[in-house]
């Protein structure tokens, strides 16, 4: 077979798609408007111990912010200072105010809505600048605003003194401050972005929130945005009036909210927020301040020792925030004050019990989740600070994989023998909303079988029987396979044979009998593709999608019995490994890039060599090696078909790790960890960077949107690299809890009833999970390839289990286990990875004294009679080796095997 070569360096182009032509023409207009903020004039600096700071003089705003070590670099947008210097574009030291007026409204007050030079006021001590702000308010402001960067205890604090200038109480319904910070990509290389811009993820967590701002290489010294007086983290508000325009190089700024009250009783009506909304009351002449302290983290993973130092609540929670009804959680608070209340809501959403305190002084509960859905601990200590934590509790996994499995082949089966394109039978994008399959969508790939949008669905029906095979629905999968994907959305004949077409559904009204397409659908955009752009060959992104689903069925017949019954095993690996290669034959362009499921490329590659596969091992090695020499050879090799992307990582550090790249396997890590935070709230917890999927794969209509989108497919593909860096070094507890927030940040968003959604609307004015399906099959691919349970033994928290439960008996360890599988384990003070091809573990027991391993593997099964087992090498049992796994038979009772 000829492969394409293509590893060459790759120029993306920024006007790629309408959305950045748009952008440009945006940008112009910014660039057109009046210059107000008076960058025309001199600029104030200051040294402090940790930062240099410079502020435009005429505003006061921040001009840049850098830190010593580094005085090259900013944290600020400031290289777009005089791009940005115009009325209504935010700047860091900027405020917004709501206050009822008179009548009972509230009304807007910014400094950023209108801007003039700002009334300077004298310093002395320790502060740096300051300045009454009431030139760039409204005259009819009620409240005045003087605004201070001092200096306390050597650390730069921007302060905000708010004082009543009436003769009566005003009521201040909204305060925020903006955060902005330097995440505008346009117009960048990989490399520039890598080294000049940053991301930042809130905890909206009351007083004990914060904000962490760390630039895309991961590496360098982090920037913590900490709360230092009246500054309780309550909402994370989008500044949607700031007009620099929001794309896939920007998903805009957000700001702090101290009181959000007024935009609960409007915008954000209805909508069950974080936290309580609040108000505050300034009697007539009262004066309150609000400060925040910028503090530098020596790296990403020191943030939470930063935080411990600097005597902030942390809080640990194990597994993490999103918690199965049969996990028993364990949490850890670390802060000097005592625990004076604890409050759960909704009341019985969460059972805590005061456990121990551990030998630093962490104090440790254990929690549990009782009832489905969002729960908030609120913890009040004994001197006066508020923390809260969110949480998202769900159904046992096995449970939630059993009904999410269902819905697929149910409520989304399409069964239309008539369908004009081919659909039938399939698993088909479904609007929950509706209660309906989404059968036509303007953006054709939606209702068309391919791309993430399209191919999530039925991609996600194939992957749930690789965590729980169903008989019933192995047999609609089959028909899939055999009918629709074999032929249809893969060509299955001539020159261009294992080609995987772009969409199964196009726009093409003069070749297809009237009525054909619905009259409320707007076609007329460059999504609607015609017959012959859907069937383009050329974009590699769906190739692994279908590579999977070969793959699942190869593993189900090879590895069990009965539950494949129309093809045999090797045509379905062969398959896998056709499709592998056809990807760089006929798509190579798109196919230099990391792919989002790529590392099924990694396991086809394995089955073939346990097979003695040799040809077509060595083949498809030798073609995943170019492209990770290719890698190799770039500084930052995550492009994709947009400038910037947070879903290539999974490929490239599993292919770079597999031919000994390490350097390169490094970077690759730092960059996930530098967008994928440990965070204690469900939502943000392991919640890898992705913002413009609503746009693509999200519903149409008000929601379609570029927006921060919690736990979308990045973050259960993204926890496949970390977590396999994490067995390479189980010392390193930090990327445990990244990474397994983002494996369970994966299952998080399924509804009750087994509906999986393309990821949740982080949104203050939404908060919910969006209407339909779209791409969430690759997040389910994520979490079916990589659900696993971890034992773990910290020196300071002592033992831990991620994905099981825990107890103890004399020198012996127990961990029964509780994920969906059942088919993987880590036990980390033996290094030891064990994982199972068929059959499932019930419980494993490690010996503190002894060293010994003790599995107990659950009962056969009508289609399971064998178990395989896969241990490290050195590792010798009693049973026979069939493909590098020992074969075990199954009884009707529990099997116990030592090690």
């Amino acid at each position: 077979m000829k492969h394409v070569k293509y590893w060459m360096v790759a120029v993306v182009c920024f006007l790629a798609t309408p959305t950045l032509k748009a952008q440009q023409t945006y940008w112009s207009r910014v660039e057109q408007r009046e210059s107000t903020l008076g960058v025309a004039d001199v600029y104030l600096k200051f040294n402090t111990p940790d930062f240099q700071l410079k502020l435009v003089k005429a505003s006061q705003t921040v001009a840049a912010l850098r830190p010593n070590n580094e005085p090259y670099f900013d944290f600020t947008p400031g290289e777009r200072l005089e791009i940005r210097d115009k009325d209504s574009l935010y700047h860091l030291g900027d405020i917004n105010l709501r206050i009822k007026d008179a009548n009972g409204v509230w009304k807007n007050y910014s400094t950023a809505t209108s801007r003039a030079k700002v009334q300077a006021l004298e310093t002395s001590g320790n502060v740096l600048a300051a300045a009454d702000l009431a030139n760039t308010l409204p005259s009819d402001t009620p409240v005045s605003v003087k605004r201070f960067y001092e200096l306390d205890n050597n650390q730069l604090v921007m302060r905000f003194e708010i004082t009543n200038k009436q003769d009566v109480p005003v009521e201040i319904g909204a305060l925020g401050v903006p955060m902005i910070f330097n995440n505008i990509l346009e117009g960048k290389s990989l490399v520039e972005t890598h080294a000049q811009n940053v991301f930042f993820d809130p905890y909206i967590g009351m007083d004990a929130g914060y904000l962490e701002v760390k630039r895309l290489s991961g590496k360098g010294p982090a920037l913590l945005v900490l709360p230092k007086e009246n500054m309780a983290f309550e909402a994370y508000r989008p500044l949607l009036d700031d007009p620099t325009p929001k794309s896939i190089v920007f998903e805009g700024f957000h700001e702090w909210m101290v009181h959000s009250k007024a935009y609960a009783e409007n915008e954000w009506k209805g909508v069950e927020q974080w936290n309580t909304p609040t108000s505050l009351v300034l009697q007539p002449g009262e004066s309150k301040n609000f400060a925040l302290k910028f503090v530098l983290s020596e790296g990403i993973k020191n943030i939470q020792e930063t935080l411990v130092k600097e005597e902030h609540p942390l809080a640990v929670g194990v597994p993490g925030y999103v918690l199965p009804k049969d996990v028993k959680g364990q949490l850890f608070i670390d802060y000097a004050s005592e625990i004076a209340s604890i409050k759960i809501e909704p009341k019985g959403a969460l059972e805590i019990k005061e456990a121990r305190t551990t030998s630093s002084g962490k104090k440790k509960y254990l929690v549990q989740g009782e009832k489905w859905g969002r729960a908030k601990l609120t913890i009040t200590y004994e001197n006066g600070v508020e923390q809260t934590i969110n949480y998202k509790v769900i159904k046992p996994e096995a449970e939630l994989v059993k009904d999410f499995g269902h819905f697929l082949t149910t409520e989304q089966w399409f069964d239309d023998p008539n369908d004009p394109f081919g659909r039938n039978p399939s698993a088909i994008s479904y609007d929950y909303e509706k209660k309906e399959k989404v059968v036509q969508d303007g953006r054709v790939w939606i209702s068309g079988l391919s791309d993430e949008g399209g191919a999530g669905s039925w991609l996600a029906a194939v992957m749930k029987q690789f965590v729980q095979p169903d008989k019933e629905e192995i047999q609609k999968i089959q028909g899939f396979v055999g009918e629709t994907l074999w032929g249809g959305i893969q060509n299955n004949e001539g020159p261009e044979k294992y080609g995987v077409k772009k969409s199964l559904f196009y726009y093409e009204p003069d070749s297809l009998p009237k009525g054909t397409y619905s009259d409320t659908i707007n076609y007329n955009t460059w999504a609607a593709w015609d017959h012959k752009h859907a069937n383009d060959l050329g974009r590699s992104y769906n190739y692994p999608h279908v590579a999977a689903a070969y793959w699942v069925l190869y593993r189900l017949s090879r590895y069990h019995e009965g539950l494949v019954d129309n093809r045999s095993w090797d045509w379905y690996l062969e398959n896998a490994y056709q499709t592998s290669v056809a990807m760089v034959e006929h798509a190579p362009y798109y196919a230099q890039f990391g792919q989002m499921e790529g590392s099924v490329f990694l396991f086809i590659l394995e089955d073939l060599k346990n097979e003695g596969l040799t040809e077509m091992a060595n083949d498809l090695e030798e073609q995943m090696k170019q492209r990770a020499i290719h890698w190799r050879a770039l500084d930052y090799p995550f492009g994709s078909e947009m400038p910037w992307d947070s879903t290539g990582q999974e490929e490239v550090y599993m292919w770079s790790s597999y031919f000994g790249y390490d350097y390169k396997a490094n970077v690759t890590l730092s960059a996930i960890l530098a967008y994928m935070p440990t965070i204690s709230h469900w939502a943000y917890n392991g919640n890898a960077r992705r913002y413009w999927d609503f746009l693509y794969g999200g519903k149409a209509g008000k929601t379609s949107r570029v927006e921060r989108q919690i736990h979308h497919y990045g973050s259960s593909l993204n926890a496949i690299p970390v977590l396999t860096h994490y067995r390479k070094n189980p010392d390193d507890l930090y990327l445990l809890k990244v990474g397994y927030g983002g494996l369970l940040g994966g299952i998080s968003n399924i509804t009750q009833d087994g509906f999986g959604p393309a990821a949740f609307h982080s949104y203050p004015s939404t908060l919910k999970i969006d209407g339909i399906s779209g791409d969430y099959g690759s997040g389910f691919y994520g979490y079916a390839v990589n659900s696993s349970s971890y034992l773990v033994k910290d020196e300071d928290l002592g033992w831990l289990a991620f994905g099981g439960n825990l107890s103890q008996r004399g020198d012996e360890v127990v961990m029964e286990i509780t994920t969906a599988t059942k088919s993987r384990v880590f036990i980390a003070p033996k290094k030891l990875w064990l994982t199972l091809d068929a059959g499932s573990f019930n419980k494993v027991i490690y010996n503190e004294k002894t060293g010994e391993v003790t599995l107990t593997l659950e009962s056969s099964t009508e289609h399971t009679p064998f178990a395989y087992l896969r241990v490290r090498e050195g590792v010798e049992l009693p049973f026979k080796k069939v493909r590098g796994a020992y074969q075990i038979k199954l009884g009707n009772k529990e099997t116990v095997i030592k090690l």
